[in-house]
């Protein structure tokens, strides 16, 4: 079967699309819809937070390392599953330097941010 001229132009439309747009065509994953309200508590207690997190030596103020996170949990959508897998996929550490990010909160000692969400977590599932 031959493609007419304009059936081979939107052949190559499609084709360009797909390729300038990675998630095109690909459905988007995301966590399990029983922990979706776990990952936007999440989400939100690092933006509403009065702490700053430090990637590669900067800190950054919640609503600043929200918007970071958020970049990195859109990145990472289809490899995330669980909560669990949302803070050790976004919220660790660099994926260019590989340092773990750090928070800062007046009155406790510096931690991980992983450590600081998964505490996070746990108080959030207690019924």
């Amino acid at each position: 079967m031959r493609l007419s001229c304009d059936g081979w132009r939107w052949t190559r439309v499609a084709v360009i699309l797909a390729l300038s747009c990675p998630s095109a065509g690909k459905l988007q994953a995301d966590v399990a819809e029983s922990q979706r309200d776990e990952v936007h508590h999440l989400l939100e207690f690092v933006r509403d937070s009065h702490c700053s997190v430090e990637r590669n030596g900067t800190r950054y103020a919640g609503k600043d390392a929200y918007s970071h996170i958020m970049k990195k949990y859109d990145y990472f959508r289809d490899r995330i599953e669980t909560s669990e897998d949302f803070i050790e996929l976004s919220a660790t550490k660099s994926t260019m330097s590989n340092q773990y990010y750090r928070v800062f909160c007046d009155g406790i000692p510096p931690m991980r941010t992983k450590d600081w969400l998964l505490e996070e977590l746990n108080e959030f599932r207690k019924p």
